[in-house]
């Protein structure tokens, strides 16, 4: 298939959690024999801080921040055999949602693709009046990034003709250990954007911690932190680019995920950088979220906590030889089942697509 497919960015992860994501589903489809072309706006800094440039697997297409461009960009696409709209492109949202909708023919499928749908949800659901609410029955589907049944169900119920997870996971091309980096050593590392419906949770699993284990050694990453408050022990690097990923996560002794609140609110949405750290064979420490058993075994593949309390019990009892063990273990789980070449498939499948690889 050719498909178009409108995107926040598919070459900056600056500001823009799912870089990474589109990436590993986008190079896992043209593996599969699909063309991509990417539509990005040139927004919000990105393409000053890109971290990859033009990849071989996709064509991108940097339009200016103009409403005009972007309808040109919408125009341009009506010859693809599936038009994507993603949500949180960044500008003209709401403009694209609808004029994906006017290309919509007998021979081709339009798509909403959503990032972010917890905080989607929550949004039509406070908002009746919203625009995107008499949107939803036209695309002919709607991907998620995640959220189960739960968010299956919810936008069934907005009026989806079919509702389909497609997972986070990883790409073991651009994701998998490698040696320590001092730049990144300490006992656990968080990174993840400030952003106000993470915030009260980072200071619940990761400052909280840091305060009561003054003797251990932490790592913040991401940007908009510089400013928060933090305890001695905790070292702020800001962001940190993709291609520092993987030393990020294969040198602390654990690596925390901390989920936003939407996220946990809904469950079966594991972050993409869950999968990134397990395919490091990082010791991952995540945040409580319904469904995680779905994709890893607790205390073997994985450590849950449901509280500062629980994340400081697992860091005592933590010693170098098991955090590695319970880092093998995933590893070894993310692999089997959970890469973006699975989700691709998964993604042919689900259009009726016969592809042979």
């Amino acid at each position: 298939m050719n498909i178009a497919f409108f995107g926040s960015s598919l070459v900056s992860a600056y500001w823009n959690g799912a870089a990474t994501y589109y990436r590993g589903v986008i190079r896992a489809l043209n593996a599969r024999g699909h063309q991509i072309t990417f539509y990005e706006p040139d927004a919000w800094g990105r393409q000053e801080h890109r971290d990859i440039p033009d990849p071989s697997w996709a064509r991108v297409v940097v339009f200016p921040a103009t409403e005009a461009a972007a309808l040109a960009c919408v125009e341009e696409a009506k010859r693809a055999d599936l038009i994507v709209k993603a949500s949180g492109v960044g500008i003209f949202d709401e403009l694209l949602e609808r004029a994906v909708l006017e290309q919509k023919t007998s021979a081709n499928m339009v798509i909403f693709w959503d990032v972010d749908a917890p905080a989607t949800l929550d949004r039509i659901t406070n908002h009746p009046g919203d625009s995107f609410n008499k949107l939803i029955p036209r695309y002919d589907a709607v991907f998620t990034y995640g959220g189960g049944s739960p968010v299956v169900k919810a936008y069934k119920a907005c009026g989806a003709r079919e509702c389909v997870p497609i997972y986070n996971a990883l790409d073991p091309e651009t994701h998998f250990p490698v040696a320590p980096d001092s730049r990144f050593a300490a006992d656990l590392a968080f990174l993840g954007n400030r952003l106000p419906d993470r915030e009260a949770r980072v200071d619940e699993f990761f400052l909280r911690p840091a305060r009561s284990l003054s003797d251990r050694t932490y790592l913040l990453g991401g940007a908009g932190w510089a400013d928060k408050t933090r305890s001695p022990n905790v070292r702020y690097v800001d962001h940190v680019y993709t291609r520092d990923h993987n030393a990020f996560n294969s040198t602390p002794l654990a690596v925390l995920n901390i989920s936003r609140d939407s996220m946990a609110k809904y469950g079966f949405s594991p972050a993409t950088r869950v999968f990134e750290a397990l395919g490091a064979a990082a010791c991952m420490i995540t945040d409580h979220w319904e469904g995680i058993e779905s994709f890893f075994e607790p205390d073997h593949e994985i450590l849950v906590a449901r509280n500062s309390s629980e994340v400081i019990a697992h860091l005592i009892d933590l010693t170098p030889q098991r955090a590695m063990q319970i880092g093998r273990n995933g590893y070894r789980r993310v692999l089997n089942e959970h890469t973006y070449a699975h989700r691709a498939a998964e993604i042919d499948q689900t259009l009726g697509v016969d592809v042979a690889v």
